[in-house]
């Protein structure tokens, strides 16, 4: 608010003793300065709802609500206390997710779901799922599926198997494999 807005909403007798170089003017200008982060955010608070736009450190607050923390790392310690929780594939791909989080929870617990999400979460093609696995006897194994991946995310294995873990249907076991 401008000095001259918050004047307004003073009392009659108050707005009739402003002036420059007094007590109150200066109290008035004190006031303005208070308030300018404040109406600074507001005024650009849309941009903090959209994960394109939203401060890097927003955006992790932005994956809870919409159930993707669980795929933060934890902040190691000893780190500054500030720090945020990390994404293993960096804040661009946590955007990404974010974006799609909706679409992607309508496909969840299916195979599209599966490679939807991984190709999200890492930003790299190529994953299969193969929902025939047979053992050694050449006998398909029940309610286990391999999860094929390029050998070019093998550095983000555990993010992977997290993934993989968290939408698969529950009663299905699963193993993962990185094709050269």
């Amino acid at each position: 608010m401008k000095q001259e807005e918050i004047k307004h909403l003073l009392p009659e007798v108050f707005q009739r003793t402003v002036r420059p170089g007094n007590p109150l003017a200066g109290l008035l200008a004190v006031m303005e300065d208070l308030h300018e982060p404040s109406e600074d955010v507001l005024g650009r608070l849309a941009t903090f709802f959209n994960p394109y736009q939203a401060p890097d450190a927003f955006v992790p607050y932005l994956a809870g609500w919409v159930d993707l923390d669980m795929f933060l790392r934890e902040v190691p310690e000893g780190t500054p206390s500030g720090a945020q929780s990390t994404f293993p594939t960096g804040t661009g791909r946590l955007r990404e997710l974010v974006a799609a989080a909706a679409y992607l929870s309508r496909w969840r617990g299916t195979a599209r779901g599966l490679l939807l999400f991984l190709e999200t979460a890492t930003g790299v093609e190529g994953f299969a799922v193969d929902e025939q696995v047979l053992d050694k006897s050449g006998r398909a194994i029940p309610y286990h599926i391999r999860v094929h991946a390029p050998a070019v995310v093998k550095q983000h294995e555990t993010l992977i198997r997290r993934i993989v873990q968290l939408e698969k249907p529950a009663y299905v076991t699963f193993e993962v494999q990185f094709d050269e």
